[in-house]
């Protein structure tokens, strides 16, 4: 991979959205609305803004699963490679579940997600090799189907995970490594609510490993535990993804998803195919 330039928005004497980051070092975006891989957060800062800099990203992404379905789209702000600022709304539609389990056919579940991320320690290809760059941060989430959700057996319609990341990119070796530890009560990532009468807080782990292919194209594999709160059954869920740069600008992931049992629902295998834009 070679650096890229500095072409941006200027305005005056001022290089606004000025964006330097090595292609694909910003993460896409997760389907809670954070810099990362699809499914794992990561310890990168969304953007493609260097240190004094700012950034902007916007994404939109869809789950296709043999009974659910998944739709995200959010923006996200980078300050200065250093702190990242982000909002996501997320619906889920149960389809013909919906009518299996009395709430309707076709109900949707509304999620909004509010994220904040700051990178304490390290950079994700600069520096020594043996550290990584390491982020803490928060995600604040909101059910819109508040009386649902407890009916259902949560006992709160919102909650706040906090996150603690690690991330390096081993240029000689061409390999991004990833790792996450979640503190959570999210059931089904927020969309079912947050815990329950008998279980609340969770460490979860999320790991992500990538190869590159090319200056533009990265694939790899993703891992993440969730816990179940309300006894449903529901298992981690794992990813192949291939990500490409089609543009500075424009980076498309494609993926295929194995996220298990849903809400009882066994087999939730398909597809994922998420647009980011980033400046």
């Amino acid at each position: 991979m070679t650096a890229l330039g500095n072409e941006g928005v200027r305005i005056g004497k001022v290089d606004v959205l000025a964006g330097g980051k090595l292609l694909l070092t910003n993460g896409v975006t997760t389907v809670e609305g954070s810099s990362g891989g699809g499914l794992a957060r990561w310890a990168t800062i969304g953007g493609r803004q260097m240190a004094g800099g700012v950034g902007l990203s916007a994404h939109a992404t869809a789950i296709e699963l043999p009974d659910f379905g998944w739709r995200s789209y959010g923006v996200l702000l980078g300050l200065g490679d250093r702190l990242e600022l982000s909002i996501a709304r997320a619906d889920f539609d149960t389809r013909d579940v919906g009518a299996l389990l009395g709430i309707g056919q076709g109900y949707t579940f509304n999620l909004d997600t509010f994220g904040a991320k700051l990178r304490v320690a390290g950079d994700v290809v600069y520096g020594d090799t043996w550290l990584p760059q390491i982020a803490i941060g928060a995600e604040h989430k909101r059910s819109r189907d508040g009386a649902l959700v407890r009916a259902l057996g949560a006992s709160e319609a919102s909650g706040t995970d906090y996150t603690l990341s690690a991330t390096k990119l081993l240029l000689a070796q061409s390999l991004l490594i990833n790792g996450t530890l979640r503190y959570t009560k999210a059931n089904e990532l927020g969309q079912l609510g947050f815990g329950s009468a008998n279980a609340g807080y969770h460490v979860q782990f999320e790991g992500s490993l990538g190869y590159q292919l090319s200056r533009r194209g990265v694939i790899g594999v993703e891992y993440r535990t969730k816990p179940d709160n309300l006894g449903l059954g529901d298992d981690d869920w794992m990813d192949l993804f291939a990500t490409y740069a089609l543009t500075d600008q424009l980076t498309l992931t494609a993926a295929y998803v194995d996220l298990g049992s849903i809400a009882t629902v066994s087999d939730q295998r398909g597809g994922f195919l998420s647009a980011q834009v980033a400046f």
